[in-house]
């Protein structure tokens, strides 16, 4: 168990080397491993938004990380390759200190790809619950939004760990969460599918939306969230 810390430790200290580049990979890492729950990605940012009175911020995964600009209006603090974990840990920097009326989460298909170890329905479902009554106690209305597809249409097995059956069965437990606690839940996932596999015209690499794919859901999102403002 030393060696193997003192070899991240060494591994991190090559990569703050100039001149030093390790691969992507080995970067990630290492990025995961100081700051695991992506609190420096948007930190900064945080502070230099000015007030807004009715402030919608997206909360995500790769999805939302990817859309990025595209977003707008909403404050967008979407990271690839989160899980429901690590937007739990960041939800206060990121979601409550930021005062929006409305929050949309999004995750659990990267906890059943394993991206932060083994994960259940069971506990992708707690962090979200935990995550939505944050979001109650200060008075932020949620917006509960499903798992999207994925397909293996870009040369990427993707299907072989996020099994349609998981991803429905996550979309199936979000639904029926929002109807018993009053919040609202979207469906992303149906009008990007064609039968369980993400449409491939739809999608760059067979996980999220492509601009075409993108337009087509934002709409949704969009009365999704004017119902969640409407009822405050």
């Amino acid at each position: 168990m030393r060696a193997i810390v003192s070899s991240v430790l060494f591994a991190a200290a090559l990569a703050a080397q100039p001149g030093i580049d390790l691969d992507a990979e080995n970067r990630e890492l290492i990025r995961r491993l100081t700051d695991w729950a992506g609190l420096t990605r948007y930190g900064s940012e945080n502070t230099e938004l000015p007030p807004a009175k009715n402030r919608a911020v997206l909360l995500g995964d790769d999805a939302f990380d990817v859309w990025g600009g595209g977003a707008a209006p909403y404050v967008n603090r979407g990271i690839a390759k989160q899980t429901t974990g690590q937007m739990l840990v960041r939800f206060r920097q990121d979601v409550i200190a930021l005062k929006p009326a409305v929050v949309v989460i999004q995750g659990g298909s990267n906890d059943i790809a394993g991206f932060a170890g083994p994960a259940t329905l069971g506990t992708l479902s707690e962090n979200i619950e935990t995550m939505a009554d944050l979001a109650r106690f200060h008075n932020i209305k949620v917006v509960l939004a499903s798992v999207l597809p994925v397909c293996d249409c870009a040369g990427r097995e993707l299907s072989q760990v996020r099994t349609p059956g998981r991803l429905m069965g996550i979309n199936e437990w979000l639904e029926e969460y929002a109807k018993q606690r009053g919040l609202i839940y979207v469906n992303l996932y149906t009008p990007l599918a064609q039968g369980r596999a993400f449409r491939k015209e739809l999608t760059a690499d067979g996980l999220v939306p492509n601009a075409a794919g993108y337009a087509l859901v934002k709409p949704l999102l969009d009365k999704a969230i004017a119902e969640a403002l409407a009822s405050r």
